[in-house]
């Protein structure tokens, strides 16, 4: 019984904590990819770059959620102690693995690609 209500306790802190991060950011412009590869091919003027920019922060945002989504879940199958025999328990605790690294690496290079239009917009303000 001890160890339901400890696995209901993380998952609900998991999910506050998820709830919570997603609140505290900006909302971002739903771009189409065929808009933003259109947006991409052609921007020239400084609101053009920064709403690619603001894309890719967007972009980088949900990466970073994904990944502590998976943390949480990586977290919640350590603690159930009635996987620690499960043959399956250490391929699906990789797995959950696999993608904090892939989301965490994603979130940073979509970062830098904010990054790189946000210069982009303020070179297209000085031309």
């Amino acid at each position: 019984m001890k160890r339901i209500f400890a696995i209901s306790s993380l998952i609900a802190v998991l999910f506050a904590t998820t709830l919570a991060f997603a609140k505290t950011q900006p909302k971002s412009e739903k771009i189409g990819k065929e808009q933003l590869n259109t947006l991409i091919a052609t921007a020239k003027t400084p609101a053009e770059h920064q709403r690619i920019a603001n894309y890719y922060q967007g972009q980088a945002q949900d990466y970073r959620a994904q990944a502590q989504e998976h943390e949480g879940m990586v977290a919640a199958y350590k603690a159930n102690s009635s996987l620690s025999t499960d043959k399956n328990r250490t391929s699906t605790i990789g797995h959950c693995e696999y993608f904090v690294k892939t989301f965490k690496d994603m979130a940073v290079e979509s970062q830098e690609l904010a990054r790189l239009h946000e210069e982009m917009a303020k070179n297209a303000a000085h031309k």
